[in-house]
């Protein structure tokens, strides 16, 4: 599925052999560890999408799309590369293992693609392919990045005023080194709520770049454990009485603002008829 993907998305932005009157701009939005029956459109009644639910309405419903691995990294870097991680030595999640291990750096990723058909590029989110400087989305085809290196990190501070996390006696404060947030290569202090950081960069890439084409990767790590939600989000769900239930719903249900937030920018300048945009998640629920 992913290289039929990559090889679709090829020939959309070459045009088919032609010239279009205009190459569409592109958006991969993927979810992190978003179980498949977690959004209204998989026929989810628990947890309100209806920005996530809209895409599906008004485009294409793939209910025959697979993702090619089951945990992260791989999952990853079978996207990024439109081969199966396997054939390049990448089937494992890094987490715990070689600190100094990364997706092969010969292989040709999506974003170098982009790159020669003339696109802007980024990837704001997660990456979980690499942290060394050839690993870097940096050196591997993006023009800008923001976000984690990392395969999880910190949502916010859980001692600020109406966050919740799971589980209490557990619950994340600050960022260490490992799971520190990038913008570019250095890494920088956020003290928001991570989803609502993302977003914001999103929607800022795409008012810099909206007179030219652009292909955006938009990796944020919800819901990905740690589970911590923030009281805007937490308010949609206290009807929920099951503490863990409660906050991943409300870490979906800041995805799907996510999700409506980036259209409502694409709406507002006009692009929305010539942007291709592609929601999945990267696995399914951690549990």
């Amino acid at each position: 599925m992913n290289r039929q993907f990559c090889a679709l998305l090829a020939v959309v932005l070459a045009g088919c052999g032609q010239a279009p009157p205009e190459r569409p701009n592109v958006i991969i939005m993927m979810a992190d560890d978003l179980g498949w029956g977690d959004v209204g459109a998989n026929g989810g009644k628990v947890i309100q999408t209806p920005h996530i639910d809209a895409l599906a309405e008004q485009g294409v419903l793939l209910t025959d799309g697979y993702v090619s691995a089951a945990v992260c990294s791989p999952s990853r870097a079978g996207l990024y590369t439109g081969r199966h991680q396997q054939r390049h030595g990448f089937e494992y999640n890094i987490a715990g293992r070689d600190t100094d291990m990364g997706m092969s750096i010969e292989e040709t990723t999506i974003a170098d693609m982009v790159r020669e058909q003339g696109y802007a590029s980024g990837l704001i989110g997660k990456w979980h392919l690499g942290k060394r400087k050839e690993h870097h989305p940096l050196s591997r085809g993006f023009d800008e990045y923001y976000g984690m290196l990392a395969g999880a990190s910190t949502y916010i501070d859980s001692r600020k005023e109406g966050v919740e996390s799971w589980p209490p006696n557990n619950a994340p404060t600050v960022r260490s080194e490992g799971n520190a947030i990038y913008d570019g290569r250095d890494p920088v202090e956020v003290e928001e709520y991570i989803t609502d950081v993302f977003r914001d960069k999103a929607l800022d890439f795409i008012e810099r770049h909206r007179a030219e084409r652009f292909f955006l990767m938009l990796t944020p790590n919800a819901p990905h454990t740690p589970l911590q939600a923030t009281k805007e989000y937490l308010d949609r769900y206290r009807h929920l009485e099951n503490d863990s239930e409660r906050i991943y719903s409300a870490m979906v249900a800041a995805v799907d603002d996510y999700v409506g937030a980036v259209t409502a920018k694409l709406r507002e300048h006009g692009l929305e008829e010539n942007t291709l945009m592609v929601f999945l998640s990267d696995n399914g629920c951690a549990g």
